[in-house]
């Protein structure tokens, strides 16, 4: 079976940093660093970043390149007839559990779309009662999540050229000019100094171990390491594209969206007094857009274009990665049974809206439902996000830094001589003996909280 290919290096660059940019970047990323320090959690971020973050990627790239096959079965082509392949198969595995959980929130981000656009999030109401009703409803989110997935599936399924690159083509570019465009006009509103100055200013006084382990798991789930996401595009990479070259446009791009991020909430969050700001899908659902509402109380027109460009960039954000996590699976079927490309990403599609509608009703008819004192969704988030994704990245990189021939790594980083690699052993030792250290440390640390 022949093998597609990204058509250009900017499609690579863009497609990559479309798996790693989703929906982490502009909720948990700015509450992460207001909480935490400001700009010394920053600091300490772009720092685990460049030098654990990006590694990894390159080993998953490593991987996917050289081996020309699926996520599940890179492992056995790379190390045959060793246990090493269940690496591989834990990545396809992660990616599809997450795609059903994922597919809800994404759900929820093109339902708020809708109601931005519509006038639905406009006027005096209560935000909080409005997202428990709409969450909590036997089918609003299922529909939505439905949608969601659908349009996932459409990209999908044209394939990785006219498919996967051409959208993140176009989409991306538009992600970014959105993400620029509500920065720019945060800095107008009242707030902004303040929502700034808490954001940038360093306080090193709030850094202990517990911070810089929860920068490191930002770093890790942020660039998307460890399920399968980056070895199955990387396969789908040319021999002359630069694997480090390529993790670095993808950790600038992705670091770049999470920053600006924080530049669109806080002065819009500063802006207004009064507010409680929550953390994760509350800040996002329930906090912004009753700050926008007050934020621009007296222009509300362009109140509702701001909140409607926000949630726009969500869903952009979010389908750009559910895209990603769709195509492991996808290439995992369509390789592993020698079936159309077609069939597989549709066996995936329904699969995957089967397990989005139990996760979206557990927080309705389903929510009485526990496994462990957890709901159908926080059991799923918290088995590949606490469990999965950190034992995958820890493997991925002592599978690089020790089973795969040290040769076999410089061919690849270097493109077979063709490049330039400096720092070639100082690589090697952080995957040998720094990466699996930290990405443990962030295991335990979740299990523990």
């Amino acid at each position: 079976m022949e093998r597609a290919n990204f058509g250009s290096k900017l499609g690579i660059v863009l497609a990559s940093a479309g798996s790693a940019v989703g929906l982490g970047n502009i909720w948990r990323f700015p509450c992460e660093a207001g909480e935490n320090g400001g700009a010394a959690f920053i600091l300490i971020y772009i720092l685990c970043v460049a030098f654990l973050g990006v590694p990894v990627m390159v080993c998953e790239f490593v991987i996917g390149r050289r081996s020309q096959a699926n996520t599940g079965r890179a492992y056995s082509v790379l190390a045959p007839g060793t246990q090493w392949k269940w690496v591989g198969l834990n990545g396809v595995m992660a990616a599809f559990l997450i795609l059903g959980y994922y597919g809800v929130v994404s759900g929820w981000t093109l339902g708020y779309m809708i109601a931005s656009a519509t006038g639905g999030l406009s006027g005096d109401m209560d935000y909080a009662r409005f997202f428990y009703d709409f969450s909590g409803n036997s089918w609003q989110p299922v529909a939505c999540m439905v949608a969601f997935i659908t349009l996932t599936h459409v990209v999908v399924v044209r394939g990785v050229k006219e498919g996967i690159e051409r959208f993140s083509k176009v989409m991306m570019p538009v992600l970014l000019l959105i993400v620029c465009v509500l920065a720019v006009c945060s800095f107008s509103m009242p707030g902004a100094a303040a929502g700034l100055d808490f954001l940038l200013r360093p306080d090193f006084g709030k850094v202990d171990a517990g911070v810089v382990v929860d920068a490191m798991g930002q770093a890790f789930f942020s660039m998307s390491v460890g399920m399968g996401c980056l070895s199955t595009y990387a396969s789908y990479f040319s021999r002359d594209a630069s694997l480090m070259r390529t993790a670095g446009g993808v950790a600038v791009i992705d670091t770049c969206v999470a920053v600006l991020a924080g530049i669109i909430i806080f002065p819009a969050v500063f802006s207004v007094s009064g507010i409680e700001t929550d953390a994760g899908p509350g800040l996002v659902f329930v906090t912004l857009p009753n700050v926008f509402r007050l934020a621009f109380s007296s222009a509300p027109v362009a109140g509702q274009v701001f909140s409607l460009m926000f949630y726009v960039l969500l869903v952009l954000a979010a389908l750009t990665s559910s895209i990603s996590l769709h195509e492991v699976s996808t290439a995992y079927l369509h390789e592993r049974f020698a079936m159309s490309r077609k069939k597989a990403a549709t066996i995936v599609t329904v699969f995957c809206i089967l397990t989005g509608t139990v996760c979206a009703l557990s927080f309705g008819p389903l929510n009485g439902v526990r496994l462990g004192g957890l709901t159908i969704f926080d059991l799923f988030d918290f088995v590949t996000a606490k469990l999965m994704l950190p034992l995958g990245g820890m493997f991925i990189a002592i599978f690089t830094g020790w089973k795969l021939d040290r040769s076999v790594v410089r061919d690849e980083l270097t493109g077979g001589g063709r490049l330039y690699v400096p720092f070639f052993n100082s690589f090697i030792f952080i995957l040998k003996y720094v990466a699996p250290v930290a990405i443990a440390s962030i295991f335990v640390n979740e299990i523990l909280k």
